[in-house]
């Protein structure tokens, strides 16, 4: 499929030859003009993929506790600003905040909102109008101080590179044209890189996090100096490993990642581990990771869902219940396995709401 984005990359091959992944990943979810999050919502029914957000009101509100204990793990310090990292519509910090006035009256955080989508702002200031949000185009310009971060969903859509392990050593993959340049395919750089010397057989993928190693470095270093915690939940491995997991969505479909560029969702699997030794370099501390489903229970979700079914129509119950299995299934069909929940801290935050030994 020819889009605008295509013929942009055409060009720019045909210049100065085959780009690797990441500059790929980049051009297709944020070019300001033809950008994946540039140009569309691509949340809900209507969209192309649904996050746990969208699918019950529970996983906010549960965040939202989560926020309120941490708050007060950090001794409730008063001037607390309260980040989320690509907030979608502004779904879970909505259901988190309904939820925080409940469990922490006292708190008033100052609300910020890393989002570089025009669209998806439009619907955060709709549904956050009553918090007076900041929004960022980065992490650069959040204020100093003490601060919690929420990050869900984000890790997994940061630009990635990949090798491919040959006899000769390590290539990295690159996108390149057809012979008659009317499509894109996947190919290797021309020598390989002798950085690299991983032992794997001949065949295996290699993923390097680069742009989520450097943003959590820089967070790490804030909350080392500033205080505070990130709470990250993604789908992803705890375990180094090799493997090609990048996917592409659209209309809730697998597509091929090269068809349509800027016309669908790109992602890969979160490497937790190498998120957490990033983190642990830069002088935080690690909670986790652990599966969602067992953090969501450690938070209360069996019995936060049975008091919405206590007043609910069996139809309601039915959603609720439908809602429950779906975050933490851990088959295929559920997101209980697949996606991870890992917490960063200031050292002095030995435990954190749901990551804690008594969460385990």
């Amino acid at each position: 499929m020819t889009t605008p984005l295509f013929t942009l990359l055409r060009d720019e091959i045909l210049a100065t030859g085959p780009i690797p992944l990441a500059r790929y990943m980049d051009l297709c979810l944020g070019h300001p003009v033809h950008g994946y999050y540039r140009t569309r919502d691509p949340l809900g029914a209507a969209g192309d993929f649904v996050t746990a957000p969208e699918i019950s009101q529970m996983f906010g509100e549960l965040i939202g506790v989560w926020i309120a204990a941490a708050w007060g793990a950090m001794g409730a310090p008063a001037d607390l600003a309260l980040v989320e990292l690509g907030p979608g519509r502004g779904t879970l910090m909505a259901d988190a905040l309904r939820a925080l006035a409940r469990a922490a009256p006292t708190l008033r955080p100052a609300l910020h909102l890393v989002e570089t989508s025009p669209v998806l702002r439009a619907a955060q200031a709709e549904r956050l109008s009553g918090f007076a949000p900041t929004w960022h185009e980065g992490l650069a310009t959040l204020p100093p101080g003490p601060a919690l971060v929420v990050a869900n969903e984000f890790f997994d859509a940061l630009p990635v590179r990949q090798f491919q392990r040959t006899a000769r050593g390590w290539f990295e993959r690159c996108i390149g044209l057809s012979p008659d340049a009317d499509r894109l395919v996947f190919g290797l750089a021309a020598e390989p890189d002798p950085r690299i010397d991983a032992p794997a057989p001949v065949g295996a993928t290699l993923t390097l996090p680069g742009a989520a190693l450097d943003t959590v470095r820089d967070l790490a270093r804030r909350l080392v100096r500033d205080g505070g915690a990130m709470l990250a939940i993604d789908y992803g491995h705890a375990r180094p490993g090799f493997g090609d997991s990048l996917q592409a969505v659209a209309g809730h479909r697998f597509v091929d990642p090269l068809a349509a560029p800027g016309e669908a969702d790109l992602t890969t699997h979160v490497d937790f581990s190498a998120l957490a030794r990033a983190a642990a370099g830069a002088g935080a501390r690690v909670h986790g990771p652990i599966d969602q489903r067992d953090f969501l229970h450690a938070l209360g979700l069996r019995a936060r869902a049975e008091r919405l079914s206590a007043n609910a129509t069996p139809q309601q119950a039915l959603r609720i219940a439908t809602a429950v299995s779906r975050l933490t299934d851990p088959a295929r069909r559920g997101m209980g396995s697949l996606f991870k929940v890992m917490a960063l801290s200031n050292p002095a935050l030995q435990d954190l709401p749901g990551l804690s030994a008594e969460g385990r």
